[in-house]
């Protein structure tokens, strides 16, 4: 194992150390495995396509609102009401879960 020099107190370390032992800079970031990596984009993507999906389902519920009778745009209202609450519910569930995901899949320091 080689011996670098650390930029911060010039003392020997080895050259896998993610610190300093002497004075505690860090040397090296830390990477993500495979599976942390595969958990932080499904999360990314996973918040993508829910805003996109709330969006899309609002803007399709309100088409052609003016050209219905008031009970149908009460009907309307209340089903993109609930519509927009389901999404949000799995949304909020989801990335709580997938959050728990990355979270427990980050890189640590040895």
């Amino acid at each position: 194992m080689p011996l670098i020099a650390c930029p911060e107190c010039s003392k020997e370390v080895s050259d896998a150390a993610f610190k300093c032992q002497n004075c505690g800079v860090q040397l090296k970031k830390p990477k993500r495995g495979l599976f942390g990596k595969l958990f932080k984009w499904s999360f990314i993507l996973f918040n993508v396509l829910m805003a996109w999906w709330l969006i899309g389902g609002m803007s399709t519920a309100t088409k052609g609102l003016d050209s219905m009778s008031s009970a149908q745009q009460a009907g309307t209202a209340v089903g993109a009401g609930i519509g927009a609450i389901v999404i949000l519910a799995i949304w909020v569930v989801g990335a709580i879960i997938l959050g728990l995901f990355v979270l427990f899949t980050r890189p640590k320091t040895v």
